[in-house]
C-alpha cells in the first residue's frame, strides 16, 4: 500500500490540471510582449 499512497499526490495534480484545462485557458504566444503577459495572467486568474 505504500506504492498507492505515493501515487496519490501525482493523481491529484493530474486531476487539478484536467479541471484547469477544461476551462480552455488562453494560450500565451512565445516572445517578448509584456502587455500580452499581463492580459494572459488576468484571463487565467478569472478561472480561479
Amino acid at each position: 500500500n505504500i506504492m498507492a499512497r505515493d501515487n496519490q499526490p501525482v493523481r491529484e495534480d493530474e486531476m487539478r490540471l484536467e479541471r484547469f484545462m477544461k476551462h480552455k485557458p488562453p494560450t500565451f504566444a512565445v516572445g517578448y510582449y509584456p502587455e500580452g503577459a499581463v492580459n494572459w495572467i488576468e484571463e487565467v486568474e478569472i478561472i480561479f
